[in-house]
């Protein structure tokens, strides 16, 4: 294993290294910085409703009122991690499922083969497997309301990543920076856009040309920042802010294309059946309405098929998934704890609370400014409340009449709603899902931020520009 230097210019030294707070620790401190606030946060709720067209129970607008509270208590706080987890129990097991169906996949030895023919195919070239896939997954955002399910691909990505002379950080940002865009521009996402234009009264999925254009420059920002860290780390590895960390936990990834083992055709096979199963993914979440559960069974018959096909004995397979479900212990217990958080705030009456002290704050805004004001609270909004749906939920109905009472229209206060529901989601603690796939490449959260924010930067710039848009245009259909 090669040395770091103490004084080496990236800072990325065995000794700085330990200084590094381990993701479940960070997600830790989060929940008892929470857990914290409940005595500060005093205890308001409002009224809700079912709200008939979607079928969720919606705040009613003006009903807030002071409660009694009572804070967080040490049992309380303990207790959040169970219920946290028990909330996040399908996102949980569906990630244990993904990671005994590719550690089955593995030991077939298929997948490293697959990887290695595909690099092989792109050698010299290998910058635009960035455009090709961050394209993929920014559309499964976008069109489809993808992200968790990504979790899936990260040990994939990485091993290419690593193989191509990249670094860890720009797998995660091929995966997650992609899915922002895609979550920023939400031309069909059913639980953004679509969720907050029904609760809005607007037709479902209009206004879908400037979405689109929103999307493409969005991800071509993505793209374009990706692939130009990416070649600065290919021409220069040590230049990477991760560099020691990939030189420790993720070198052992990188496929010999040079060398590559006659595959066999059992191989083939268990390859074969991975794609159809993958297909078989995409098409249900299109035609069926496919979500956690139906996703997960068939990641399950996809890892045993494989594994028959790959010619396992049924011992191995076993223990190939158990294995796999090893790999994902720490993303899922990091998931589970950032459920807690938000635990802890409904069981304190402390979430209502933090959703009237913001809203209050947009009163005094100017009306041109306002549609710039609401994606700035749904930005913060979204570091408390990371699920689209619930937060679509929570703060459409005071948005929308907030928006119509200072001339600008339903359609421009859901454009602030979706481009403030993205970007947050890669950038805050909070984020389950982006500290899982940190946790699975072994990369520090402050590396994260740093690599991440000048991008952040960009797109709030790219947000507020559609918005000065949409809000002098009268972006309608009303």
């Amino acid at each position: 294993m090669a040395k770091i230097s103490k004084d080496s210019d990236n800072g990325t030294d065995n000794v700085r290294k330990k200084k590094n707070p381990h993701p479940m620790l960070l997600m830790a401190l989060v929940v008892l910085f929470c857990a914290v606030l409940t005595y500060v946060i005093p205890a308001g709720r409002f009224d809700r409703v079912l709200d008939q067209t979607t079928g969720r129970e919606v705040i009613v607008p003006g009903s807030f009122t002071f409660i009694e509270g009572e804070p967080v208590n040490p049992l309380e706080l303990l207790r959040s991690v169970t219920l946290g987890m028990q909330n996040a129990g399908s996102v949980i097991f569906f990630l244990f499922i993904i990671g005994g169906m590719f550690a089955v996949l593995n030991g077939t030895g298929a997948s490293g083969i697959g990887i290695a023919n595909i690099l092989k195919l792109f050698k010299g070239r290998e910058i635009l497997l960035i455009p090709v896939l961050m394209l993929l997954f920014g559309a499964g955002s976008a069109f489809l309301g993808n992200f968790e399910e990504f979790l899936v691909f990260v040990p994939v990505i990485l091993a290419c990543s690593i193989t191509a002379g990249f670094d860890s950080l720009t797998a995660v940002g091929i995966i997650f920076m992609a899915a922002a865009a895609g979550y920023g521009g939400a031309v069909t996402n059913a639980f953004t856009v679509g969720l907050a234009q029904e609760i809005a009264g607007l037709p479902r999925f209009s206004g879908m040309t400037l979405r689109i254009v929103l999307f493409l420059v969005l991800e071509c920002a993505s793209i374009t920042y990706v692939t130009v860290m990416a070649m600065m780390i290919k021409k220069k590895p040590e230049t990477s802010c991760v560099y020691a960390y990939d030189l420790e936990y993720n070198m052992g990834k990188r496929i010999d294309v040079g060398n590559l083992p006659p595959v066999t055709g059992r191989q083939i096979l268990a390859l074969v059946f991975f794609v159809i199963g993958m297909i078989w993914s995409v098409v249900g979440v299109i035609n069926w309405g496919y979500y956690i559960d139906e996703l997960s069974a068939v990641f399950l018959a996809t890892g045993v098929i494989c594994g028959i096909a790959g010619k396992r004995k049924a011992g191995e397979i076993c223990e190939d998934f158990i294995k796999g479900c090893k790999d994902m212990l720490t993303p899922c217990i990091i998931i589970g704890l950032a459920n807690a958080a938000l635990i802890l705030f409904k069981e304190a009456n402390a979430l209502d609370t933090i959703l009237y002290g913001m809203s209050l704050a947009l009163d005094h805004v100017t009306c041109k400014a306002l549609p710039v004001a609401m994606f700035i609270f749904h930005e913060i909004f979204n570091v408390v409340v990371p699920s689209g749906s619930a937060q679509a939920a929570a703060t459409m109905p005071i948005m929308i009449p907030l928006a119509r009472d200072n001339g600008i229209t339903a359609q421009t206060a859901v454009l602030a709603f979706q481009l403030g529901d993205a970007f947050t989601n890669v950038l805050a603690p909070t984020g389950g899902e982006i500290l899982a796939a940190l946790a699975i490449c072994r990369i520090p959260f402050r590396k994260w931020v740093k690599y991440l924010f000048p991008l952040f930067l960009i797109w709030c710039v790219i947000a507020v520009g559609f918005l000065v848009y949409a809000a002098h245009a009268g972006y309608g259909p009303f």
